[in-house]
């Protein structure tokens, strides 16, 4: 691999001849790749990969290689992940409950997992600036199945203004030079140079000046990048350290892992013992940075009024009417329902036919780019009511009994492309559709035993 000339100096001087070598030589061998399981799921674990080979510092990752067009995959069972990447969510620590943010979430790897720790308590807001890698976000945290989950396409800055000082623990995993992915994506060093860098480090603090906004005195926050540059990572931290109320918080070096500064002998960088690193050549997964902090300011509750303005637009969302309740209880009452759902008729609103539960007040993200709030249940249309793709997806929490178990992979992937079925069984009308028990979809069986097709146009393969 050719290795950018002053990238090469650079870490020569930094790690000295020996390790540099080993370093550079590691850029050239083969990644190592990994998948968590989803403990959000009914049978979870009941999967065709391997789980021999288990990754020691979390309980669901697996060394291993899944497939996009698995059941596993379509059904939210298993996601895709660098084994190293699977740290920051870790570290961050999230008990249910809590409120979180993960502030640069695409494409979803550390939603997800940040997700299946809050186990459908307290709330977690997915955040993605980029349009295009946000609706990916959608997606993937569409097919984990949490109930609690918000997906926001805006700025850190729009962001901070609407929740100030709201959040338990923040996730910051930042844009950055990409150093720690060039044996996997080769075309990153494309982009490097020292002035990249610097441009990232600037970057990097105007986003955690916005995070340090909405993080709760007391509070607590994981910086992480996929980069080996100190500018961007010790740097960073220091940053962090010596502008705000923040101490940084000791993580577990598991194997693989090293201290953060790695003993450098020939840096002016402050001793960050307490930070991880994941070098190429430890073994474990791509480059990864991580430091854990935590506010030292007195927590205290805080609580977010709405501005309400004296001119403005009706709201498009509304309360359902009891008709409307009773509509969505006949097709809904053939299913059972995940706990955090049960009492849906409390919550339950609805935007242009759209019906939803919120994870959040809705009034609270006045004005943002939502993608995403809570579950959509349905589309009501003209008195009847169609079931959403994110709604089987979530009720694949439970065992079922209106449940279609495609037969074989020809049926499956016939299903996946939008066909229809031909199917011999005694249910009727909406179904669950599962391959190898893994749900992924719904349907509706009509008297000529033939399978109506609902798995969404965008997701057909």
């Amino acid at each position: 691999m050719s290795l950018p000339v002053e990238f090469i100096k650079k870490y020569q001087n930094l790690l000295g001849e020996e390790e540099s070598n080993k370093f550079f030589a590691a850029i050239d061998s083969s990644s190592k790749k990994g998948f968590r399981l989803n403990p959000l799921k009914n049978n979870y674990q009941d999967v065709q990969y391997s789980l021999e080979e288990p990754i020691e510092f979390t309980s669901d990752g697996y060394y291993g290689e899944v497939s996009g067009r698995d059941s596993e995959w379509t059904g939210g069972y298993v996601y895709s992940q660098d084994p190293s990447a699977m740290y920051p969510a870790v570290a961050l620590n999230v008990k249910p409950g809590e409120k979180v943010l993960d502030l640069c979430a695409a494409p979803g790897g550390k939603s997800t997992a940040l997700a299946s720790l809050l186990e459908n308590k307290g709330l977690l807001v997915a955040n993605e600036i980029s349009k295009s890698r946000a609706k990916d976000l959608r997606e993937n945290l569409e097919r984990w199945g949490a109930t609690n989950v918000v997906v926001t396409n805006e700025s850190p800055e729009r962001l901070s203004k609407k929740l100030p000082h709201f959040f338990d623990k923040i996730l910051v995993d930042a844009p950055c030079s990409g150093e720690g992915m060039f044996r996997k994506d080769p075309a990153a060093m494309q982009y490097w140079s020292p002035e990249y860098v610097l441009t990232c480090q600037t970057r990097q603090k105007e986003i955690l000046t916005q995070a340090m906004k909405m993080l709760k005195p007391g509070g607590e926050l994981v910086y992480s990048t996929c980069t080996y540059s100190p500018e961007e990572d010790e740097e960073i931290v220091a940053w962090l350290v010596e502008n705000y109320h923040l101490k940084i918080e000791p993580l577990k070096l598991y194997p693989g892992m090293s201290m953060g500064k790695a003993d450098w002998s020939k840096s002016n960088l402050p001793e960050l013992k307490d930070a991880v690193r994941l070098w190429f050549q430890n073994g474990v997964g791509e480059g990864q940075f991580v430091a854990h902090l935590k506010s030292t300011e007195e927590a205290q509750a805080v609580s977010i009024k709405v501005k309400k303005k004296k001119h403005h637009k009706k709201s498009s969302i509304t309360r359902l009417t009891k008709e409307e309740i009773t509509t969505v209880e006949k097709v809904l009452d053939h299913f059972v329902l995940p706990v955090s759902l049960k009492n849906w008729q409390k919550t339950v609103l609805q935007s242009n036919g759209h019906v939803f539960v919120p994870a959040i007040d809705p009034e609270l993200l006045n004005e943002l780019h939502i993608l995403n709030n809570g579950v959509e249940l349905g589309l009501l249309k003209k008195k009847r009511f169609e079931p959403s793709h994110q709604l089987a997806e979530v009720l694949g929490q439970k065992e079922q009994k209106q449940l279609l178990n495609l037969k074989n992979k020809a049926d499956y992937e016939h299903y996946l492309h939008g066909e229809t079925i031909k199917i011999n069984s005694d249910l009727r009308g909406f179904v669950l559709v599962a391959y190898q028990n893994h749900i992924f979809s719904f349907g509706k069986i009509g008297n000529d035993q033939i399978l109506k097709n609902f798995y969404p146009k965008g997701l057909r393969k």
